[in-house]
């Protein structure tokens, strides 16, 4: 008789895994199942869909390989339950089994699901990440704001990564100052190595195609990594051909150009093919050698070891009301252009049309084109995590949810950002070449042509003056507002009305 079943999510493709640390292979039995209760909660793009299963299909190969008895559920086999808590009482009765132990997953509805499964389940830690739990909410506790940069310093002193002793590498925690330069376009770009998918990857694209076509994204392009040695691979080009460059150009954004210096490592770190802490070594160790500059080194470094770490955290220990939240009363719909990208907001398409072809945009892109949006009409926060949620390959609920509902929407009242992150045109100009084709004329602040950004910038403000006036990152923004004539703002706030009520009558922005 099996002793217990050894559950493996799809984003939990690391061989020393925690489950998998405490099984026994001579006598448990791992559990993966490919099941539609996941692929279509949200509908996820199908590159995503693709890679989880392609890397799930390989994952379990090896694992075969090395001794263990793996129960892989297939997509479309006859028996599958279509559903995580489905197949693991499919197995259990299968195998006489009634224990599962698993590594606690990202998702607190997954977390909820397998709490509530008739059989005895044992929750461990995800030692995946650089911080415990623990560790973080020791931190937080008795603070009165829990900002990123100070656990970030505390992850430093861990782990020693670009310590000069107890004080940070170059004298200073953060070179964010350094890393805001506009890119230009150059034929000679570095480009992101493209992995040619093998018989199994075609096999799973084939099956994802049929399967999924319904579903929001492109899927020719795909070409991202689906096993630990590829993502290696990865990682080194990214380190040897766009680390140097990553710092100042990290907030670009260029028309056609999806990747620019980033690293395109987040799916493959996500979903377990990369270990977060080795990546921070061996950034630190190309600085160190005199091969990157401090700035873009530390940059990158403070995405996974800063980032990454806390937002982890305080999806963690906020739980399942987090996504919930909607501190600014936002009811609107998402309009059909996050899905459609049929507007003629150059930005706008750009980033849709680039998330629908690659199932990536980089942070900036999310945050001050889409997620700035979606801020500024009002939208529902809960339909914004859902879309981000659904159209990126790197998006699972612990790094995505914090990341919309707290710092594109401020939907959590300011817990992760101390201000709520919008702009007018003018920070798109300054950042990328979108403007200069779009329809709209970003120099203008009223009348026919005007940049919807524009508008919607102050419509925005006005609407949440008494929340945000007293903020002191925003006075001198509120002084500006208070000194415009009178006439002139109720043109603004009359042409964004007008604006938003076009785009909720379903025209094209």
């Amino acid at each position: 008789m099996v002793s217990r079943l050894i559950l493996v999510l799809g984003d939990q493709l690391t061989p020393t895994l925690s489950a998998l640390d405490a099984a026994d292979r001579e006598t448990d039995v791992v559990v993966m199942a490919e099941v539609r209760g996941e692929a279509g909660n949200p509908k996820h793009h199908p590159q995503k869909i693709a890679l989880i299963f392609a890397a799930m299909r390989k994952f379990a190969a090896a694992l075969i390989e090395e001794g263990w008895t793996v129960a892989y559920a297939r997509l479309t086999d006859t028996d599958n339950a279509q559903s995580i808590d489905g197949e693991l009482l499919r197995r259990a009765d299968e195998f006489g089994a009634r224990e599962v132990i698993c590594t606690t997953p990202g998702d607190w509805r997954l977390i909820e699901l397998l709490d509530e499964l008739p059989l005895k389940v044992t929750r461990l830690p995800d030692t995946r990440f650089i911080s415990t739990q623990s560790e973080f909410e020791d931190w937080a506790e008795g603070r009165k704001e829990l900002r990123m940069e100070y656990f970030y310093r505390l992850m430093r002193k861990k782990t020693g990564i670009l310590m000069d002793g107890d004080k940070p590498e170059g004298g200073k925690w953060n070179y964010d100052h350094d890393n805001r330069k506009p890119a230009e376009a150059d034929l000679f770009q570095p480009k992101v190595p493209r992995f040619k998918p093998d018989d199994v990857t075609r096999e799973v694209l084939e099956l994802v195609a049929d399967e999924f076509a319904d579903h929001f994204g492109d899927l020719d392009g795909f070409a991202y990594p689906t096993t630990a040695k590829e993502a290696a691979k990865a990682a080194d080009d990214f380190i040897a051909n766009r680390l140097e460059g990553f710092g100042p150009y990290q907030d670009a954004m260029l028309t056609g150009e999806a990747h620019l210096y980033h690293s395109i490592l987040s799916p493959a770190l996500n979903i377990g093919l990369l270990d977060p802490l080795d990546l921070c070594r061996r950034a630190e160790a190309a600085y160190r050698d005199g091969k990157v500059p401090l700035n873009s080194a530390e940059g990158f470094i403070r995405q996974i070891l800063g980032w990454r770490e806390y937002v982890r955290g305080i999806y963690m220990m906020d739980g399942p009301g987090y996504t919930g939240r909607n501190a600014l009363r936002h009811e609107r719909d998402l309009p059909w252009v996050f899905w459609s990208g049929d507007t003629d907001m150059a930005c706008l398409s750009e980033v849709v049309t680039l998330t629908r072809e690659n199932a990536y945009a980089h942070h900036i892109q999310r945050l001050m084109i889409t997620g700035n949006f979606a801020l500024l009409i009002g939208a529902d926060p809960a339909q914004v995590h859902d879309w981000y949620l659904s159209v990126y390959a790197d998006a699972f609920e612990w790094v995505e949810a914090p990341n919309t509902i707290g710092m594109s929407q401020f939907a959590d009242g300011g817990m992760i950002a101390s201000k709520p992150y919008v702009s007018s045109g003018n920070y798109i100009d300054k950042m990328s070449n979108y403007c200069d084709g779009c329809a709209y004329d970003v120099r203008k602040k009223t009348g026919k042509g005007a940049c919807p950004f524009n508008l919607l910038y102050w419509w925005f403000l006005d609407r949440h003056a008494q929340r945000f006036r007293k903020n002191p990152r925003m006075g001198t923004i509120y002084a500006t507002w208070d000194r415009m004539d009178t006439d002139r703002k109720k043109v603004i706030l009359s042409e964004a009305e007008e604006f938003l009520a076009r785009l909720d009558n379903g025209e094209t922005p």
